[in-house]
């Protein structure tokens, strides 16, 4: 499953609607710009890139005002708070964030450093952040050794075929629809759903258990 962040377009939603189970949203907490919509599916992210790349703080109050609401849709899963490239306060974060968000689907957003051994027991998806770098060359590794991957920060038709490729279960980016002068995203976006349905092989396609029924 593709999640072009939360455009909300019109072509979004034909795209949705023509590709079902492999268009969705990843809608910040942190930074709120539409509620879901039962005919799209959806996780929260935390907000915590956004931050980091902007060089503010982390905000802890807004994440939570989000995360904590009865959404009907549910989200299929929630990243938990995580401190981008840094593996031991990722870890402590962890520990801090997961038992209040009992109940939830939860993602582990990984960082440079981290090996499988660092993942949670009680985490159902692996986050692939960190670095770029870091991240493209350790994808094929999680991909291999957990089920449920999501890949973050995927912008471009070159990198949704890397992530197919790794065996990726979905990804994100934002430069698919808030960029007005690059006219190329949409249909680089199309072309690739049309080519990997047609192989039969559309790994990026959200399985029910984290569906919205959990």
């Amino acid at each position: 499953m593709v999640m072009p962040a939360d455009n909300s377009s019109f072509l979004m939603g034909w795209i949705a609607a023509t590709f079902p189970g492999r268009v969705g949203w990843l809608l910040n907490a942190c930074c709120w710009r539409q509620n879901p919509r039962k005919e799209m599916p959806w996780a929260m992210d935390n907000g915590a890139f956004g931050a980091w790349s902007q060089n503010r703080e982390w905000d802890e109050a807004a994440f939570y005002a989000k995360a904590l609401q009865p959404w009907v849709p549910r989200p299929m899963w929630v990243a938990v708070p995580d401190v981008v490239m840094d593996r031991s306060a990722t870890l402590e974060s962890w520990t801090r964030h997961a038992p209040r968000l009992a109940g939830m689907v939860l993602a582990f957003c990984v960082q440079d450093g981290m090996t499988a051994a660092d993942v949670p027991h009680d985490a159902s998806v692996v986050f692939v952040g960190g670095s770029t770098e870091w991240k493209w060359r350790t994808v094929r590794g999680w991909c291999a050794d957990f089920q449920h991957v999501h890949v973050g920060r995927v912008n471009g038709e070159r990198e949704l075929w890397q992530a197919h490729e790794a065996g990726a279960e979905s990804c994100d980016g934002t430069g698919w629809g808030r960029d007005a002068s690059r006219r190329d995203k949409m249909p680089a976006l199309i072309r690739y759903l049309e080519q990997s349905s047609a192989g039969g092989r559309p790994q990026m396609i959200m399985p029910e258990i984290l569906g919205r029924g959990v």
